[in-house]
């Protein structure tokens, strides 16, 4: 869209990569142009891109400002719906056993991670990630009983590859019972992978806010 109404070749460099199906309320992104900006880009961008994208805000950047590599803060939030609800299908994971989790043990696994800085349970196999040492900064669930809705938050500087849809899974498994606080926190001293991993679907998953 920014090469065709701009007229010249632009390169959209995003604040990180996703997996397929996740979505963003809120992402950022820079490129570099060769000519001033005209009016009222950001109206003609938003009509020529399709319906489920849309720009926010334009806004001038130093040269030397890069959406990935400057940003210091991500905060990522999953969302689960515990009744079927059609209208939240695209956005929702619908986790039927609601009845059979103990919410207690769910927020117990959640709050291990801010305890450790390093996260190969984590991880989905073939990453390209120099380390595996994230900064989380937090990490809890909030339930909403009477919404038959729950939603898992969680902040770092950087996530590594499947980790928050892996860790939500791994919640959910606590939650019924299929695996135990005591086995993650084993897995997360050790750097080994969990006994039962479970990445739960994208659909659910929002990338909801970048600080630099």
């Amino acid at each position: 869209a920014m090469t065709t109404i701009l007229r010249e070749e632009i390169e959209v460099v995003g604040c990180g990569r996703t997996d397929t199906g996740v979505h963003a309320r809120n992402y950022v992104a820079h490129f570099n142009a060769e000519q001033p900006l005209p009016e009222r880009l950001l109206g003609r961008l938003n009509r020529y891109l399709p319906p489920d994208v849309a720009l926010h805000q334009i806004q001038p950047v130093s040269d030397q400002t890069h959406a990935r590599f400057d940003a210091t803060h991500r905060a990522y939030v999953y969302h689960l719906h515990t009744r079927k609800e059609p209208h939240r299908r695209h956005h929702s994971y619908h986790f039927p056993f609601a009845d059979q989790l103990n919410l207690e043990k769910m927020q117990t696994a959640a709050a291990l991670l801010p305890q450790f800085a390093e996260f190969a349970p984590f991880c989905k196999t073939g990453h390209d990630a120099p380390t595996l040492r994230c900064d989380v900064r937090r990490s809890e669930w909030l339930f909403f009983p009477e919404e038959h809705r729950m939603e898992y938050h969680v902040a770092a500087d950087r996530f590594l590859r499947g980790m928050v849809r892996l860790i939500v899974g791994m919640c959910l498994h606590v939650g019924i019972g299929k695996m135990t606080v005591a086995e993650v926190e084993h897995a997360l001293m050790t750097q080994t992978p969990l006994p039962k991993p479970w990445s739960v679907p994208g659909k659910g998953l929002f990338l909801r806010e970048v600080r630099y």
